[in-house]
């Protein structure tokens, strides 16, 4: 990810890594404006912490093109960016976190250099924010997982992943990882193993079907010490949302005592319960093809594809915040002396 400008025009563009196609193909997604950046994160160009990185991408973007614009009028078209970046995927509530530190960033700015100069200042203070606190929730999930440990892990946990390898590297303790395919972009196949082989993991493959199985007792694949996700999303009853297929794998996990750790920088004080979490709906032809191939019969014309599934808190062991982690009955004391 990363924000370009042409040497002649001055003109800015961002370049977003596809991962739908990586790591067979290594391609980039021009993006010209703010819109075509949230179209992008829609499509599921970026996944995991990438429409985070793509929403600060965008508001910058939206931020140097505002530049011959009344303050008035900049401040507005920011915040029309802002809109589209947050609800490209209505479940992930990053680019909205993202969005909301850079407006409230330009709220008191009074010429449009000085609102360009608050938005990118926000943009880097927030990145550099995402980056110490994903630091952070890996060390003290490091401190939950013995050395040695085999972990089933699903869909892609992006920066989480990378930050806790470096944890546990720090801590002297290596892991054995179990990876799911994560259908129907296959995140796990290509980017998780990916990136655990890349960085000197080992690493098993499996089917989404074989979650249970793999934590049966007795599987042959060897015990599974623990189940380790990101949640894109945690309401304040200790719910989580995340990938479709985490909650499958969460109910199993609990039926054989394997401990499931839900990883997520901090709750969202704004949903109550699980119930609050919007869950999005993809379009269903999605599911009758794999990458782009069509995998299902001819005949088939119907399908569901919902990208996130919630689990209910009774199925989670820990919740692993950068604060720490807690029990799921208790997360909201994650916000325990904030206004005090």
């Amino acid at each position: 990810m990363r924000l370009v400008s042409d040497e002649r025009s001055g003109a800015h563009a961002v370049l977003i890594l596809d991962r739908r196609v990586f790591p067979e193909h290594t391609e980039w997604v021009r993006a010209e404006t703010p819109l075509e950046v949230a179209e992008a994160i829609r499509a599921m160009v970026t996944q995991s912490s990438g429409p985070l990185y793509a929403a600060y991408a965008g508001l910058e973007l939206a931020a140097l093109q505002s530049r011959g614009l009344a303050v008035d009028a900049a401040r507005a078209s920011l915040a029309a960016a802002g809109h589209a970046l947050a609800t490209a995927r209505p479940t992930n509530g990053h680019p909205r976190e993202a969005v909301d530190l850079v407006l409230h960033a330009i709220e008191q700015a009074t010429t449009t250099a000085e609102l360009v100069e608050r938005a990118i200042a926000a943009v880097r203070e927030g990145l550099d924010e995402y980056h110490a606190r994903s630091r952070r929730l890996a060390r003290h999930t490091v401190e939950l997982l013995p050395d040695g440990a085999k972990i089933l892990t699903h869909c892609w946990m992006d920066s989480y992943l990378i930050e806790l390898l470096g944890a546990a590297n720090e801590a002297g303790k290596h892991y054995d990882w179990v990876a799911t395919e994560t259908r129907p972009y296959l995140q796990g196949a290509r980017l998780t193993a990916h990136t655990l082989r890349e960085l000197g993991q080992n690493v098993t493959l499996i089917t989404d079907g074989m979650g249970a199985a793999a934590l049966a007792p007795g599987s042959s694949i060897g015990p599974i010490d623990a189940l380790v996700t990101a949640a894109d999303r945690v309401s304040l009853d200790g719910s989580i949302a995340n990938k479709v297929g985490t909650l499958g794998l969460a109910i199993a996990a609990n039926a054989f005592d394997v401990p499931f750790y839900a990883l997520v920088q901090t709750p969202d004080a704004t949903l109550a319960s699980g119930a609050d979490i919007v869950i999005e709906d993809r379009d269903p032809a999605e599911v009758l093809s794999t990458l782009g191939t069509r995998t299902a019969s001819g005949l088939v014309t119907d399908a569901w594809y919902p990208a996130f599934d919630v689990t209910p808190p009774r199925f989670v062991t820990r919740i692993v915040t950068d604060r720490g982690d807690f029990a799921p009955g208790n997360i909201a004391d994650y916000f325990a002396g904030e206004n005090s």
